[in-house]
């Protein structure tokens, strides 16, 4: 009876129907479970269902029954392989080949297994070196002969995470969680997903579930600890900030950095936030810094070019701005983000003309009356008949100040020009006749000070200063 039921789990088997031939071995083996070619059948089903792990006991207990069962060494070879263990392989693989030195099989097999084993050593120097490219590399190749090797998944898994290819790691998890729910490395991959995606929330309730299944799992237990460490400390942070303690916020925000230098995602943040802080201390170079090291961390931050940009424009570095505010724009095309990046090319342009009102050396905001004194002020200072005792260098040069003078004044002192000019607006358009001086006007500036060292010696220099 146990024939005929192997000899219709054969038929089954040839038809690439597993499931009815696993059901027929079975009965033969009920039927006969001294019988090792029995259970190497159900094995080799076994194996082409993926159920390594049972396939794995049918061919142990097939060479226990005949010790010099080849098909039952060389499946149990085979299984060991498929689930990683190369030596328990190669040790399988071995005794096919004292039993036949000449099976090509065995021979190629141990061949797959030393490559394996090679696979493991360099993946974990690897990852001691945290060089994940090279492990996941090693993985890949590794689960080429090892493909239901959950071990191999899980540290390809980890290490694509570390290397922030979250979408690629949380498919290798969740795909092992579906055939095994409990599977605590399984869980704390997803939480690690999570956690380096700045849900750390989410990412505490997979480290806590992968300690229940597992609570000697060290990686979870640090990772809980690392997570629960920085949520508490950004949030104590943010907490100060808005109590405007300005100065406690930037401490906590720096002793959040330091907790765990591979959360790229919540570090970027934790430099933007850093960033805004230092803003509020006028620590304006450490502010661009920290934009920048959380831009490098994450290079889609538009919060940290904004950040960055809006300093640069403190700074009067428009060109800097200009540069950030471009590419926050062509990465979000906003009216909000257009507007700031318009007056940042405005600032530029204006910065690339020259400065009249530092020229007469008064603030943007100097009423008509201070420009006036001021430009008499600085007349007085640069005009030719002072310098007429020094050497030809510096006349030449104070008579180039004196004519900036009067190019400051001409545009400053007319109301339309100085509202053009404060625009951004090129001074030659519209028949404004730009910032220089008429004949009339070029007569007044130097006839009004001619003669200045004898009125100085006169009158003294502070009727000009008034």
């Amino acid at each position: 009876e146990a024939e005929i039921y192997k000899e219709k789990g054969n038929a089954f088997y040839v038809k690439k129907e597993y499931s009815e031939a696993f059901n027929y071995y079975t009965k033969a083996i009920d039927a006969c479970p001294k019988n090792a070619s029995y259970y190497g059948n159900r094995a080799a089903t076994l194996m082409m269902l993926s159920r390594f792990r049972e396939a794995l006991e049918d061919s142990q207990q097939a060479v226990r029954l005949d010790d010099c069962f080849m098909k039952g060494h060389l499946r149990e070879g085979k299984c060991h392989l498929s689930l990683g263990n190369a030596m328990a392989a190669s040790r399988c693989f071995q005794k096919v080949l004292e039993l036949d030195p000449t099976n090509t099989q065995a021979l190629q097999e141990h061949k797959n297994a030393t490559a394996l084993l090679e696979f493991e050593k360099m993946a974990e120097l690897g990852f001691e070196k945290r060089d994940f490219r090279k492990v996941v590399f090693c993985m890949d190749r590794a689960l080429e002969f090892a493909g239901a090797c959950h071990k191999f998944k899980i540290l390809k898994a980890e290490c694509l995470a570390l290397l922030g290819r979250y979408p690629e790691a949380q498919s290798v998890a969740s795909d092992i969680l579906r055939m095994d729910s409990t599977n605590a490395d399984a869980l704390y991959v997803r939480g690690l997903c999570l956690y380096y995606e700045d849900c750390i929330e989410k990412a505490v309730q997979f480290f806590v579930q992968a300690l229940r299944m597992a609570p000697d799992h060290e990686k979870a237990r640090l990772a809980c600890r690392n997570a629960k460490a920085l949520k508490a400390k950004k949030e104590e942070g943010n907490n100060a900030f808005k109590d405007r303690d300005y100065d406690a916020a930037y401490q906590l925000y720096t002793e959040a950095l330091t907790i765990d230098p591979n959360n790229i995602k919540t570090n970027a943040k934790l430099y933007c936030n850093r960033a805004t802080a230092g803003a509020k201390l006028n620590k304006m170079e450490q502010v661009i810094e920290d934009c920048s090291s959380a831009i490098k961390l994450d290079e889609s931050y538009i919060k940290a070019y904004l950040r960055r940009a809006q300093c640069y424009m403190d700074m009067e570095q428009y060109e800097e701005a200009v540069r950030d505010y471009e590419k926050v724009y062509h990465t979000e095309k906003t009216k909000e983000h257009k507007t700031l990046l318009k007056n940042a090319q405005l600032e530029l342009k204006k910065s690339k003309r020259k400065d009249y009102y530092k020229v007469l050396g008064v603030g943007k905001d100097a009423t008509e009356d201070e420009i006036k004194k001021a430009y008499r002020k600085r007349a007085l200072m640069h005009h030719p008949d002072r310098h007429s005792g020094a050497s030809a260098e510096v006349q030449k040069e104070e008579e180039k100040k004196f004519k900036e003078v009067g190019e400051a004044f001409t545009v400053l002192s007319d109301p339309k020009k100085k509202s053009r000019y404060d625009s951004g607006h090129d001074l030659d358009d519209d028949g404004m006749g730009g910032p220089k001086q008429s004949p009339r006007h070029k007569m007044f500036h130097m006839m009004q000070f001619r003669g200045v060292g004898l009125l100085t010696t006169m009158v003294g220099t502070q009727q000009f200063t008034h």
